[in-house]
Parts: C-alpha cells; structure tokens; sequence
C-alpha cells in the first residue's frame, strides 16, 4: 500500500505543478493584456484546488505509514529525517493554503484585474515554495518514485 501511494504522490506531483505553472501563466497573461477572468481561469483554479486538495490526502497518508516521519530526539539532528517530518509537510501546507485562499477570494473581489492579480499573487508564491521543497528533497524534479532523500 505505501509503494502505491508514494508512486501515487510522485505521478500527481506532475499535475500539480503542470496546473500551477498554467495557472499562474494565464494570470500573468491576463494580468499584462487586461484580459477578463472568464470561464476558463475559473476552471483551471478549481482544477488546481481540487488536484491539490487530493494530493493533499494522499500525502496525509503517506505521511502516517511512511518510515522517514519519525517523532523522536532523533528527528531534528537527522537532515533526511527532519526534512520529511518538518520542513516538507509545512512548505507544502503553506503551498495549499497559499492555493485554497486564492481560489475562494477569487471569488469575491469584483474586477477581473484584481483577479488575475490575487491569482498570480497566490499562485506564485505557492509555485515557489513547491519548487523549492522539490529541490530540498535531493531527488529530483523528475524522478517518479524511490526512496525519500536517496
């Protein structure tokens, strides 16, 4: 089962950054042309919501059954053990909240400016922070599956 949801994980990764990085381009474009925040901006930010949320659980998962999340004296003098136990899960929190509060005050604002704005604000950031927690790990943009810090 763990095999399978860390596979899971690794493959979905894939989707969200290909959403946020779609996203946050879309915002850009509309943000720079004055473009209107129509049906497809919309869309694409309740994909990434829902994709994010998702990978979300799984990770929730992982994170109970996986052997690199340790909560001893241990945890914090190790970098590999600290890393997924700590700093990975927090980075990716924050990435989630970052994505959850631009899609639901999106909503609310009410010109299309301000909307590609908060969007690409959000967005960004989020993409950052994911970007930089991928490079933490050491394994890898690319790679699909494996052990975690090898």
């Amino acid at each position: 089962m763990y095999a399978g949801l860390l596979h899971t994980h690794s493959v979905l990764r894939f989707l969200v950054l290909f959403l946020l990085l779609l996203v946050v381009i879309k915002a850009f474009l509309g943000l720079a042309n004055k473009k209107v925040f129509g049906k497809t901006d919309n869309l694409l930010g309740l994909l990434l919501f829902s994709v994010t949320h998702t990978q979300l659980l799984i990770a929730l998962m992982l994170y109970y059954f996986s052997s690199f999340v340790k909560f001893s004296s241990e945890t914090m003098k190790d970098p590999n053990l600290r890393y997924w136990t700590v700093e990975h899960i927090t980075m990716m929190l924050i990435s989630i909240i970052l994505i959850t509060m631009s899609r639901i005050t999106v909503k609310k604002l009410p010109d299309d400016a301000a909307k590609h704005k908060r969007t690409l604000l959000f967005n960004g950031i989020a993409l950052i922070i994911i970007l930089v927690a991928i490079a933490m790990s050491k394994r890898g943009f690319f790679m699909i599956t494996g052990t975690p810090g090898v």
